[in-house]
This record gives C-alpha cells, sequence and structure tokens, in this order.
C-alpha cells in the first residue's frame, strides 16, 4: 500500500501487537504509525514512527527510494510514537535536513542529541522539492506546543499530524477508498462509519482538553482546499475529507447528539443495582444511552462515550467521605477535558453519611454542566423506592 499519488508514498506501519496505548488506552484494534514520502526532485519524508518498527520502517522507505536520498526530514510532532526514528533516518541519511519550528529544536535536541542542520520555519513558509512545494502552519496545543501540520499545495494534500487521526490499524489498503478498520467483524467497509467510534475515542482520550486550540486550528486552515488528510494515524482520508473536518468541528465544541452515558462504579453492588436500573427504565422509553462499570472497564470507553452523547449520569457510592476513586477519577478527567454543553445527574449510595452525590454535583457545576436534579443519594441497600430511577428517567426523556 505504498502509492497514494506519483508523487505521495506511504511508508507507515500497522501496530497489531501493543494492547495499551500511551500506558493508558486499550487498542482492540491496533493503530497505525503513518509516515510518508514526497518524492519530487528532491524527496521529503514526513514524520517517521515507533521505534519498535525500526527495521520495517526502513525497509518500507529503501523500497519506495530505490537508491534516491532523503533531502528532508519535516517533524510535524515530536510525541515519540512519531519520532523516535529521527536518529536512525540521519544516520541512514547523513545529509538529510530536518525541518522543524522553533519550539521544536530543544525537544530534537533533548531526545536525539541532535542540534545541527536543522532548518527552522515560521508560520507560512515554503520548501521546494522542485516542482512540489510544502508550506507549513504552526498549530500550537493539537496537542504538543510545538505541533504545525505541512501543506503540499500542488496536490493539496494536508500532513496533519495527530489531527483527524484515530485508533485502528488499516485493512486492506491505507486511503478510505480501500482501507478497513482491522479486526472489525460486523460487516463495516465504508471507511469513516467504521473508524468513527475510534477517532472519537482518540480524540475524547488524547486531544479532548484542547477543544479552543483545535477551533482555532480548523479556522486557520479552512482557507485551505484539502483534498486528501494525511494523518499519523488511520486511514488516509480522500472521500470522507468533509464529514472528517465536519466531525473533527463537532467534537472540538464539544457538541454532542441527544442519548445518555451513564457511568457508573459500585463497591457492593447496591449503586451497580440503580445504574441498571436506569438503564431499563430509559430502555422502555427509547432513549439512546450506554452504560459503563468503571469497576470492570477501561475509563477510555465512558469518555468515548461521554464525548458521543448529551446527557452524562454518574453514579458512585461515598467512599471515606468522598467519592468512590474510580469515578472520582473520570468525574477528573472530564474536568481536565474542560468538558461543556451537558446535561447532568449524580447518583449513588452511603452507609452512615452521604457525600459522593453533592462532591459529583460540585464538580459539575464548575463545568457549567445543567443539573438535571438535586440527585439521588440513597442509604445502605438499593430499592425502587429510595431510588427513583423511574422519575429521573422521566425527567431525561423530556
Amino acid at each position: 500500500m505504498g502509492k497514494i499519488t506519483e508523487k505521495i508514498r506511504y511508508v507507515g506501519v500497522n501496530d497489531l501487537n501493543k494492547v495499551i496505548f500511551e500506558g493508558m488506552w486499550p487498542l482492540p484494534f491496533g493503530v497505525t504509525y503513518n509516515s510518508y514520502l514526497v518524492v519530487d526532485e528532491k524527496v521529503a519524508l514526513i514524520d517517521t514512527a515507533e521505534a519498535g518498527f525500526a527495521s520495517e520502517y526502513m525497509d518500507n522507505i529503501r523500497k519506495e527510494l530505490g537508491g534516491k536520498q532523503i533531502d528532508y526530514l519535516v517533524v510535524n510532532h515530536m510525541e515519540p510514537d512519531h519520532s523516535s526514528l529521527i536518529k536512525m533516518v540521519r544516520d541512514a541519511y547523513p545529509a538529510v535536513r530536518i525541518v522543524c519550528n522553533a519550539k521544536t529544536v530543544p525537544m530534537i535536541k533533548g531526545y536525539h542529541g541532535i542540534s545541527e542542520n536543522l532548518h527552522v520555519v515560521k508560520e507560512g513558509e515554503s520548501i521546494s522539492l522542485g516542482n512540489s512545494t510544502l508550506t507549513f502552519y504552526m498549530a500550537p496545543m493539537v496537542h504538543w506546543p510545538e505541533t504545525m501540520v505541512t501543506y503540499f499545495n500542488e496536490e493539496k494534500t494536508l500532513f496533519s499530524g495527530d489531527a483527524f487521526g484515530t485508533f485502528g490499524a488499516v485493512d486492506g489498503g491505507i486511503t478510505d477508498s480501500d482501507a478497513g478498520l482491522t479486526g472489525c467483524t460486523d460487516g463495516c467497509r465504508d471507511t469513516f462509519d467504521a473508524f468513527k467510534d475510534e477517532m472519537r475515542r482518540y480524540y475524547s482520550n488524547i486531544v479532548g482538553k484542547f477543544g479552543l486550540t483545535v477551533q482555532a486550528a480548523l479556522k486557520k486552515l479552512s482557507g485551505l482546499e484539502i483534498a486528501r488528510i494525511c494523518s499519523t494515524h488511520g486511514p488516509v482520508w480522500e472521500k470522507n475529507v468533509g464529514e472528517v473536518v465536519s466531525y473533527y468541528d463537532r467534537l472540538s465544541k464539544y457538541e454532542a447528539e441527544d442519548g445518555v452515558c451513564i457511568v457508573y462504579a459500585s463497591m457492593y453492588g447496591n449503586t451497580a443495582q440503580a445504574a441498571k436500573a436506569l438503564s431499563a427504565e430509559l430502555q422502555k422509553r427509547g432513549v439512546p444511552h450506554v452504560l459503563h462499570n468503571l469497576c470492570t472497564e477501561n475509563v477510555s470507553y465512558a469518555y468515548r462515550d461521554a464525548f458521543k452523547y448529551n446527557t452524562l449520569v454518574v453514579g458512585a457510592p461515598t467512599y471515606n467521605n468522598d467519592i468512590f476513586p474510580p469515578v472520582y477519577n473520570f468525574m477528573y478527567g472530564i474536568s481536565a477535558r474542560l468538558m461543556k454543553n451537558r446535561r447532568f445527574a449524580a447518583f449513588g449510595s452511603f452507609t452512615w453519611a452521604g457525600a459522593s452525590v453533592r462532591l459529583m454535583n460540585e464538580m459539575a457545576s464548575k463545568l457549567g454542566f445543567e443539573l438535571l436534579t438535586e440527585g439521588i443519594s440513597f442509604p445502605q441497600a438499593y430499592s425502587p423506592e429510595k431510588c427513583d430511577m423511574a422519575a429521573l428517567a422521566d425527567l431525561i426523556a423530556e
């Protein structure tokens, strides 16, 4: 799957071995580390790959280049899954000039000890490869401070770094005309639909805090005609460019569809019974919803669906006069992501002193969430009389 166009070649790799990304996020479908060549009179390599794939990655480059040399290595983003092989590329192609911005310079030195033969670019500057022009635009805090994107003018192609990226390895090809999601078993072949949940999970897990800077980057890039997006994770977007950009715009505005994300954790099963009772009541009313048990699953999926639905209902027992830790961590993560535009309700059990519902409401209020109710805090064992989930379901359904 090397050739995207005559001048753009794919040299990235699929990672089907890693099970946890960044030490936190599950990878049930793997992940890609995308890197690209732009081949003209001169050759530019756009980003590198993760260190564990050094041999495969360098073989991909040599296969596409034959005996040609790399003139420029463009560093859009210094996160190690994309920059680990900078020194290896420099060793293999000693004359290569590393194209970066000023914020990248100390990171390259810190990670690789390289400080010479750097070509430092500013906003809107370009380099020529002969008949091809690459122009650079700064995109700070999408999602690191040194992030920039590269635009291939003649082919209207945006090399976007992590922006527009997604979890999931690709199967069958690299472009969205022929790529599938590795491990997809339900017949999904429309690439955007297949990757949509994994794109939202990637965004919510990693980029979610930076909605304002994503919006600034989208505004800056709106003047460019973009026919192709080459991200560092997931497929190359060609036929779905408009949908992908629109989806990213909505995510970064914290816009959501009607529905309920129920997130809970339970020590002895009473808060769990309340969560399942609410799920059953919502089911009766035909309200779309999902249920996440933070004691048995990674919080990654709860973040994903908190970004999907406009109503967030969270359950936690009181623990040491505080919020039960798995749920506290979730609420802290929602706060750290600066989430907004949500309706909220809290519930939870206690034995002798209830605090969790009040504290969750306080965290939600600081984010500007609309509190649907003062919450349901019930003592000791769950019962429908103590914990009226039918009434809460009615409030939500309205």
